[in-house]
């Protein structure tokens, strides 16, 4: 089956910029995400597509080599899935079913790197506010752990036998032409072992899946996308070794107030027809409470203000982005008789000359018109 092209399944350009990816992506993960649509199949396929493009498009290099090569140049790199917890794959597994686990790289054995457990990823969504401050979730995660029954061996008498084909060994010689190469046992998975009796709780594996709760520490300045790593929470290793890690992506919910745009906020700022004409002062809304804002006067609908240093934390140092403000100004309406008589008498003591005097861009905007309707007739 063709792969479908992570551009298109996050709906952005092969041009898009790195906040274009990070934009689409969570819009997209936060629709399909599995706590919002349960029980859906399809939304389930479509979170894990989104979350593998977006994981292949926000790394620099696994783009390049992807936009190079297409999914050949990525696909053994691209992780296991979001959306509760999947394993990893990568190119040094393909070294070390074929080399006997990385012996001749890390000094190792195949049998020590074939039984160290699977890393897992969980995605856990987060608020606004707790990416600013910071914040300490509890999450329960499904991992493999070891059987209690047998103790992790997955035999009834807790007792194993002697692989028969690689005598123990974890590995097995091949030799091809001129070639002689070690790779892991198939028959014993690279164990050594082999179990005779199987245990009835685990059926022989020597794990069992169990439901573990953990603590994460979410720092602040934390953005979408980003992973933090708890080492060895991953599943558990066969027989007490070393176990996988999990790795918890974050997917920061939308605000009803502010955008974030990466260590800036955006929003809009709706004020008073009276206000926009007079200025004054407003309140404004920060993630760390209210603050002033002077608007001066004859301030125009889509005009900007910068509060600066009113943005989001960074995630490492103690800079802090900006907060723009675009101004919104709002008509009043519901107005009784006497309101409209004051505007009827303040809309004549602006006199004929009006648009020249106080509407520079309403008298721009006619002006326009009148030449595009003189050349379109003449």
């Amino acid at each position: 089956m063709q792969q479908k092209c992570y551009y298109e399944i996050l709906s952005v350009s092969k041009t898009a910029s790195g906040t274009e990816i990070k934009r689409a992506y969570r819009k997209l993960a936060m629709k399909y995400h599995p706590d919002r649509n349960p029980d859906d199949k399809e939304a389930e396929i479509k979170f894990k597509e989104v979350s593998e493009a977006y994981e292949v498009l926000s790394d620099d290099q696994k783009r390049a080599r992807y936009d190079q090569f297409g999914h050949a140049g990525v696909n053994q790199q691209a992780g296991g899935g979001a959306g509760g917890a999947g394993g990893f794959g990568g190119f040094e597994d393909i070294f070390d079913t074929f080399f006997g686990g990385g012996a001749s790289r890390s000094g190792g054995s195949g049998r020590s790197r074939a039984s160290r457990g699977s890393d897992l990823e969980y995605t856990l969504e987060i608020t606004l506010e707790e990416a600013f401050f910071g914040v300490e979730k509890e999450i329960t995660i499904p991992r493999m752990e070891s059987c209690d029954s047998c103790d992790g061996t997955g035999s009834k008498s807790k007792a194993k036998a002697t692989c028969h084909a690689c005598h123990g060994q974890g590995t097995i010689r091949r030799q091809q032409g001129f070639f002689a190469f070690e790779q892991t046992c198939p028959a014993c998975n690279g164990t050594g072992s082999n179990v005779a009796d199987p245990c009835d709780a685990c059926y022989g594996n020597g794990k069992v899946k169990k439901q573990k709760t953990l603590k994460v520490k979410i720092p602040e300045g934390v953005d979408n996308g980003d992973r933090i790593r708890l080492q060895g929470e991953g599943d558990s290793g066969a027989e007490g070794t070393m176990s996988g890690d999990l790795y918890v992506q974050i997917l920061v919910k939308e605000h009803k107030i502010f955008e974030r745009r990466e260590m800036n906020l955006y929003c809009e700022m709706p004020i008073s027809f009276t206000k926009a004409c007079l200025g004054g002062e407003i309140k404004v809304p920060t993630l760390d409470g209210e603050v002033s804002l002077k608007v001066i006067p004859e301030t125009q609908t889509g005009k900007v203000f910068r509060l600066r240093e009113k943005g989001m934390k960074s995630l490492r140092g103690h800079r802090r982005g900006d907060l723009l403000c675009k101004v919104v100004v709002e008509t009043p309406v519901h107005l009784n008789a006497e309101q409209k008589e004051l505007l009827e008498k303040f809309a004549e003591s602006l006199g004929e000359d009006y648009q020249n005097k106080h509407s520079p861009k309403s008298k721009t905007w006619f002006d326009n018109v009148k030449d595009y309707a003189k050349k379109f007739f003449e």
